[in-house]
């Protein structure tokens, strides 16, 4: 056994040093969470679901509001508001954070659960890398690569961001840049079919007491290391119509919810029509440009330090 032991360890160090060159390589091709684990912890941070994921535009509002920004946005199954999201964002912001921008981006899909939901156990979130990770600044982030990277690591090699970017680009500052075909029939389909998704996802899900009162925590956390802004952001206008049909109301509720913490809300849901949509649920980069600018000019309107 000792001999068989000897001869081995050449071999295992060999691999160990393979996958510590093939994981340096690991960017924002890699996939679609890894650079949220890979940046050093900001002090300036946006939150939500994939809506705000592509829709937020970090490198706008640092133009228009002088600092840096982190887009800790993933998508509805990761990273709705919830206790994981709490417990994550603790994780991720920078311990010495005091006078801190946060924009809490959110939707009713992103503060629902499923109707057979009986513990926060059940909840997706708790798969999440997000209930797991311990560091968020690492680079290169092994932990997880080995925890959460499914595929071959000479993959993260030959698909490294060197080669050319991805459909799907996740930025350091956490935009996720999304490319597709924008014809108008591609879109069209692409609209349908997540309206479709939408409906029947309606159907199983309902408010939620505990996302509800985890996002009241989030922002009482926040509020005590800075500003924070409550964001709804629109989808097209089929979409924002079943939304409003089945969740009437749900702007009201986040301007009492805003009022009783002492924050601003502002909603963009009322003019769909202004932005360009890739699928009915996520803005076109473009119109995300539009909108973080727009959110950046209402921020500075409140904000007399910001002018």
């Amino acid at each position: 056994m000792k001999k068989f032991i000897i001869k081995i360890v050449p071999y295992v160090i060999v691999v160990f040093i393979l996958l510590a060159v093939l994981g340096s390589y690991a960017d924002g091709n890699t996939d679609d969470n890894y650079m949220h684990f890979a940046v050093k912890k900001p002090q300036n941070i946006i939150l939500g679901d994939s809506r705000g994921s592509q829709g937020i535009v970090p490198a706008i509002l640092k133009t228009k509001l002088s600092r840096d920004f982190d887009n800790f946005s993933l998508n509805i199954m990761e990273s709705p508001y919830g206790p994981v999201y709490l417990k994550a964002l603790k994780r991720k912001l920078d311990p010495e954070t005091q006078n801190g921008i946060f924009i809490l981006t959110v939707n009713p899909w992103s503060l629902s659960a499923g109707k057979n939901i009986k513990s926060v156990r059940d909840l997706p979130e708790e798969k999440s890398p997000l209930n797991d990770m311990y560091s968020y600044d690492s680079a290169p982030n092994y932990e997880y690569l080995l925890k959460h990277y499914r595929r071959s690591w000479f993959k993260i090699y030959t698909e490294r961001e060197a080669v050319g970017r991805s459909n799907t680009f996740l930025h350091e500052d956490g935009w996720m840049e999304v490319s597709v075909n924008m014809h108008t029939d591609s879109v069209k389909i692409r609209t349908d079919n997540k309206i479709k998704f939408y409906k029947g996802l309606a159907q199983q899900i309902e408010l939620s007491q505990e996302r509800l009162r985890a996002f009241d925590e989030i922002i009482s956390y926040l509020r005590n290391r800075g500003t924070v802004y409550v964001v709804r952001i629109p989808a097209s206008e089929g979409l924002m119509t079943l939304e409003n049909s089945k969740y009437s109301g749900f702007s009201t509720l986040l301007k009492d919810i805003s009022h009783k913490q002492n924050v601003r809300f502002f909603d963009f849901s009322e003019n769909p029509a202004d932005f360009v949509y890739t699928d009915g649920n996520h803005m076109y980069k473009e119109s995300s440009k539009f909108l973080t600018s727009r959110i950046a000019d209402s921020i500075k309107a409140v904000n007399k330090n910001l002018k």
